[in-house]
């Protein structure tokens, strides 16, 4: 059988290849940028200024806290390269301890919303007269995962909290949860008071 119409068969030519090629689109799942993760080396914090020291990691700044300049033992422990920090407040023991104590645990509250399992581990250290408790928060939309605070019970007491500058997809931030968490664990082991 023979065309007679040459344009009539490229039109019929073109209408198969536009027919043949029909394409389902699926989407694709939302990617995440891979993390390098920094080596673990520490060093040590000991600064006149402050009651207490203790070992950091050397990818991480230590700086005053900028929101409560009148608080001069405050500080917050800057990971830049992966957009968190560890904020460090510090209050001095004037029979007050219960209320110190439960202020911690208020605070950790304020993530039963949006925690599925909130683990507590107790810090007791009588040689360094450390003592305190870790809260380690699961969930989702979690603002803060990490959050402890330490006493000698008579003196000093210090609590911090992990943030990220960033929208809480705690799933994507595993890796980086866990690997923080080992530094601030490297902190609390490290800490040791001061007299001041």
């Amino acid at each position: 059988m023979k065309i007679k119409n040459k344009g009539l068969a490229g039109f019929l030519i073109i209408i198969l290849f536009l027919v043949s090629c029909k394409e389902n689109y699926t989407p694709k799942p939302r990617g995440y940028f891979r993390i390098d993760l920094p080596r673990k080396e520490y060093q040590k914090y000991d600064s006149d200024s402050l009651p207490y020291t203790f070992e950091y990691p050397v990818y991480a700044k230590i700086s005053k806290d900028p929101l409560s300049p009148q608080q001069k033992y405050w500080i917050n422990m800057d990971f830049p390269s992966l957009n968190a920090t560890v904020y460090i407040s510090y209050k001095k023991v004037k029979n007050n301890l219960d209320t110190l104590i439960n202020d911690g645990h208020l605070l950790v509250s304020k993530h039963i919303s949006k925690a599925d399992a909130i683990f507590d581990s107790t810090i007791y250290d009588p040689q360094r007269k450390v003592y305190g408790t870790v809260f380690d928060i699961e969930g989702m939309g979690v603002a803060s995962t990490y959050q402890f605070y330490l006493t000698d019970s008579t003196e000093h007491y210090l609590r911090g909290a992990l943030y990220f500058d960033t929208y809480p997809n705690n799933d994507s931030l595993k890796p980086v949860i866990n690997f923080l968490k080992k530094d601030i664990n490297r902190f609390i082991s490290t800490l040791k008071w001061k007299r001041k």
